[in-house]
């Protein structure tokens, strides 16, 4: 801890409850009250050093013994002005990173400046402050800190702007070549010297040493204080984010806790706590305005946290679509739990905010960053190019390739994303069903490779739904592809009494051409079958031939539900056959004509004699 003494004679101030004075053999003739307190003093050693006062003395008429004079509004209190007197009769002071602000801004009050005379008061906390407290570390930290107390003092002085352009120039110097002064010292974690020296102690030499030092300003000091490191350039933009992130966790703990807000009766039920959280509000708008413009200078659970927080304090909605635009471009590195940010909506009364979700995810297909649709790769055209990327040639080519891959893989991962959120608000029984037809709709057909995952969505809608009617539940089918699901999810949706009945058909049908194609045999589709799925469609004759090149019907794309072990007796198996009398009657009568017996013709009948068997119990 640095340390400035000034004067030559011992502390001989004397106080009692109401009067302080100084031991004397001169009787006192200035009586200053600061404060409540007065002070019996002598004008000689004050009015020599003083111009204020003697001003004031000059100004006011004089009593018979002594002349009282008054500072109101005095900056520092009676602390800072005893150290002012004392300064004024020789006596030793002693001043330090806590206690230079309120001496330095209480002397230029007296104004104890070099006109009055040499070697003022002034003129010595200057050079401590230069020489010494900005030299230091924590020392700057600290002074800088204690200037918010006069915040106009400090201002019109310079001593915050100092402060903040010495801590601004270390943050950006090697930690080895800074002084890392005690006069701030953290419970427990450093040793104080009070001789000036440093400890001994190891110095954290990471590159974010200084983060949580930072963190303990005040919203206003430490927006300045980034801004000047910022400015500096210096700084990696991932260590700007990770001190943003550091000072979050510090100042937004808890914010879940001001969810109650949103659903108080009355103005009395906000009172101060409306306060706090206008205080936090100004915080994390302060914070989201200081982050980076790099990519992935924050992380993307980070900047969803910020999110979340910003939803539930009512931010502002520039703020709300900045982060939202930010977490777009790097949306693969989130997981479903950051997107889980809660409704504040007293209308529909759902759990999540899924329309702050679906901009995100509006905000990711807008990127543009790869095409649209899947490119077709066959097996030598994927030798020729890795042969080509081996021995190096056209590095131009390989670069955007590599790039386009990257974009590409990235949608891949917001798919399961998609899904996997999907499957959380599914639980909602609030959540309307346009909602989360649209929320599967956000990523492009080629992004998903399977569909169990959004066959369980459906499934778990399904079950937390069941006054959805035939059409609805068709329309929510729609968004499925049967082909794209594996072998589990079809023997589950073949008997999942949810599901309308022709999706079932449906499975069965894709499951007996993938079970053909796994064999190495061409089979072809009784015509019956066919001629089932072309009137049903509306469409064109469906194609009755499948071989190993996997070729499908186009049409047809309905959804499953649930990837769930099956295990109930399929009760409203009747309500969907009367639902689908014709389908039902043609299906059965497919199955006692067909004349190729197989393996896949052996699994579709048995599937379907189960689901009548169980229709029968």
């Amino acid at each position: 801890m640095k340390f400035m003494k000034l004067g030559s004679r011992p502390d001989t101030f004397y106080t009692t409850e109401a009067v302080r004075s100084v031991s004397s053999e001169v009787s006192s003739d200035l009586i200053i009250q600061v404060r409540g307190s007065r002070y019996l003093l002598h004008k000689f050693p004050l009015l020599s050093k003083c111009l204020c006062l003697q001003r004031l003395c000059s100004g006011s008429p004089e009593s018979s013994q002594h002349q009282i004079v008054q500072l109101p509004d005095f900056p520092g209190g009676v602390e800072a002005f005893e150290l002012c007197a004392k300064f004024c009769y020789g006596i030793t002071i002693t001043l330090s990173a806590y206690n230079i602000v309120s001496v330095r801004c209480a002397a230029e009050y007296l104004q104890m400046t070099e006109d009055v005379e040499k070697g003022n008061l002034i003129y010595k906390i200057e050079v401590f402050f230069n020489s010494c407290i900005l030299h230091g570390w924590r020392d700057s930290i600290v002074t800088l800190q204690s200037t918010k107390s006069f915040t106009l003092w400090t201002e019109d002085l310079g001593i915050t702007s100092r402060c903040i352009e010495a801590i601004a120039s270390k943050v950006s110097a090697h930690p080895s070549k800074v002084s890392l002064s005690h006069s701030y010292s953290r419970r427990g974690r450093d040793d104080v010297s009070c001789n000036g020296s440093e400890s001994q102690r190891h110095k954290n030499t990471s590159k974010g040493w200084w983060a949580e030092d930072l963190a303990e300003l005040g919203i206003d000091l430490y927006w300045r204080t980034m801004i000047a490191i910022k400015s500096g350039g210096k700084v990696p933009s991932n260590l700007i984010g990770d001190a943003l992130r550091i000072y979050a966790s510090r100042w937004l703990p808890n914010i879940s806790k001001y969810l109650h807000i949103e659903k108080a009766e009355s103005d009395k039920e906000l009172g101060s706590t409306g306060e706090v959280t206008s205080k936090h509000r100004l915080l994390l708008e302060s914070i989201v305005s200081l982050l980076p413009a790099e990519k992935g200078s924050a992380s993307c659970s980070f900047l969803l946290k910020l999110l979340k927080a910003a939803n539930i304090l009512k931010a502002s909605s520039s703020s709300k679509m900045e982060l939202a635009r930010r977490v777009a471009v790097q949306l693969e590195e989130a997981t479903v739990g950051d997107l889980l940010i809660p409704s504040l909506s007293n209308t529909n009364g759902v759990i999540y905010d899924v329309d702050l979700v679906m901009t995100i995810f509006e905000l990711f297909m807008l990127q543009g960053q790869s095409p649209p649709t899947s490119p077709p790769r066959s097996k030598e055209d994927f030798e020729r190019r890795r042969s080509r990327s081996a021995e190096n040639v056209d590095l131009e080519f390989q670069e955007s390739r590599r790039s386009s891959s990257a974009s590409h893989s990235s949608k891949l991962k917001v798919a399961k994303l998609v899904d996997g959120f999907l499957q959380e608000i599914a639980r909602d029984k609030k959540l309307p069903l346009s909602k989360f037809i649209a929320v599967a709709e956000a990523i492009p057909e080629f992004a998903r490779l399977d569909h169990d995952d959004l066959y369980k969505a459906i499934d778990i809608y399904l079950k937390g739904h069941p006054e959805l009617n035939k059409s609805e539940r068709k329309r929510l089918c729609r968004i499925l592809d049967c082909k794209k699901l594996s072998m589990e999810a079809c023997m589950h949706a073949a008997q999942n009494e949810m599901l309308p009945l022709r999706v079932v058909v449906q499975v069965l049908f894709f499951e007996q051409a993938r079970a053909a194609m796994a064999g190495g045999q061409v089979i072809e589709l009784p015509s019956n079958i066919s001629e089932l799925f072309s009137a049903h469609n509306n469409s064109s004759k469906v194609k009755a031939s499948f071989s190993t090149n996997g070729i499908v019907p186009p049409d047809d794309k309905w959804s499953m539900a649930g990837l769930k072990s099956p295990n109930s007796k399929l009760s409203t198996l009747k309500m969907r056959l009367a639902e689908d009398e014709d389908l039902d009657e043609n299906f059965s009568e497919v199955i006692e004509k067909s004349s190729k017996p197989n393996r896949s013709k052996s699994m579709f009948s048995k599937l379907w004699s189960n689901r009548n068997a169980s229709e029968k119990n």
